[in-house]
């Protein structure tokens, strides 16, 4: 069997310098996510209720947007698992080329029926991050590069946005603006995604402490699930839940600061996650320095189940009117993002380092995240066509005990599991023992 062509890397880069390695593959995979959400995020600017709009036509264009990016979750859960390395990179400029024709076409087709294209457009965008994240698991590192990533969840979103305001200030029209947003990042797209194709693959002692990753068939996913089906079934759970949660504070923001009875200004939802962002990235982060899997895996579930503790706190502390406003938002954020970030940076990197499964994480993360969307859908559809009467917050903090609840059983429930069968991994091999500490 021929071995795996390796892209012609030019000579100079001195990725054998720990931190400029590490700097590159953070700026690499943040600046390609980054530029993923120029493609996504923009339309959101416009308002689309003038003619020849119609009113309320944002809210079809919103969920069928959202509508492609939740089937897309599903087909990555084959797609991913099944991508070979030197597939990644254009695989991932086809993609988001794919998402640029759709919102072209957006621009030449009228409406109603150029919502079709925001479906267009959402359709490949949810396979990126399983595409950028296959370059960096599988490393010694791999918390500390993909906690990087995950800080462009929320700056990425903001930032996307204010470009497609721009773009509507400057006199582009509304059919015509995402398209021309994602135009503007198109170069440093290509830019960014030539710097994820440089990284190396693992080395022998990344592949010593954290297993090999490979591709994996339909037989392959089958097997691994069945052998962990109580504890995946579990983290996927709380994983929904929170995703729902977290929805619930994005999409019904002012809804709740209204609710608390605070007065913000537009400033406030920066400063407000900023704190979140810097508070759940160091936490989930540390973990990168504990060497041994075992340990490591366990105490991000820990992370997550302390999280989920944090919320129902701060939902007992606003009860009893012990905390403020701007404390509440921020703490509560917080208590949901450490869970949602400790799943994407370290559960299911360290479940395959501990076990020594053939496998990859990009199967478990799209088979968690599939789910975690539907929640999403359920929430925008409330969100859009129920309308729920009467006290948003009141809503809000009602799923809030019930989703702290049910997650941090969950959790315990996947540490009770995986606890109880760790006598069963295969063994590590001398290698990794020396390699992690063991």
């Amino acid at each position: 069997m021929n071995p795996p062509i390796q892209p012609v890397r030019p000579r100079g880069l001195p990725f054998h310098n720990r931190l400029f390695f590490s700097l590159w593959c953070v700026a690499a995979a943040f600046g390609t996510y980054a530029c993923m959400y120029a493609f996504r995020k923009p339309f959101t600017a416009g308002t689309y209720s003038a003619e020849p709009f119609s009113a309320g036509f944002k809210t079809w264009l919103v969920l069928a947007q959202v509508l492609g990016y939740t089937i897309s979750k599903f087909c990555g859960i084959k797609v991913i698992a099944e991508m070979t390395p030197g597939r990644r990179a254009g695989m991932l400029l086809g993609l988001i080329g794919l998402s640029e024709i759709a919102l072209l076409l957006f621009g030449l087709i009228p409406p109603p029926f150029n919502a079709t294209c925001l479906f267009l457009n959402g359709l490949p965008l949810g396979m990126v991050f399983g595409l950028v994240l296959g370059f960096l698991e599988g490393r010694k590192l791999t918390e500390a590069f993909v906690a990087g990533l995950c800080a462009s969840f929320i700056l990425a979103d903001g930032f996307t946005k204010s470009v497609g305001a721009y773009l509507l200030k400057a006199g582009v029209a509304e059919a015509w603006m995402p398209g021309a947003a994602g135009a503007i990042f198109l170069l440093p797209l290509v830019g960014f995604v030539w710097m994820l194709q440089q990284i190396p693959p693992p080395s022998a002692a990344d592949v010593a402490a954290r297993a090999e990753r490979v591709p994996m068939n339909q037989g392959e996913r089958r097997a691994m699930f069945r052998r962990y089906a109580p504890g995946l079934i579990a983290i996927t759970l709380a994983y929904l839940l929170v995703t729902v949660l977290r929805s619930m504070r994005a999409d019904f923001a002012p809804e709740i600061w209204a609710g608390l009875g605070a007065t913000v200004d537009a400033g406030v939802f920066t400063r407000s996650e900023l704190l979140v962002a810097l508070g759940v990235l160091v936490v989930n982060g540390l973990t990168v320095v504990v060497r041994d899997n075992q340990r490591a895996f366990f105490l991000s579930l820990g992370i997550a189940a302390g999280g989920l503790v944090l919320i129902l706190l701060t939902l007992s502390m606003l009860v009893t009117g012990q905390i403020a406003p701007f404390a509440f938002v921020v703490l509560l954020g917080v208590g949901l993002y450490v869970p949602y970030v400790a799943v994407h940076t370290t559960v299911f990197e360290r479940l395959i380092a501990m076990t020594r499964e053939r496998g990859n994480i990009g199967y478990l993360m799209y088979l968690a995240d599939a789910f975690g969307y539907l929640g999403y859908v359920a929430v925008m559809t409330i969100k859009n066509f129920f309308k729920p009467a009467g006290n948003v917050l009141e809503l809000f903090l009602t799923t809030g005990w019930i989703v702290g609840g049910v997650s941090l059983l969950c959790v315990l429930g996947a540490m009770g599991f995986f606890a109880r069968n760790r006598k069963s991994w295969l063994p590590l091999p001398d290698a990794a023992r020396n390699a992690t500490g063991t």
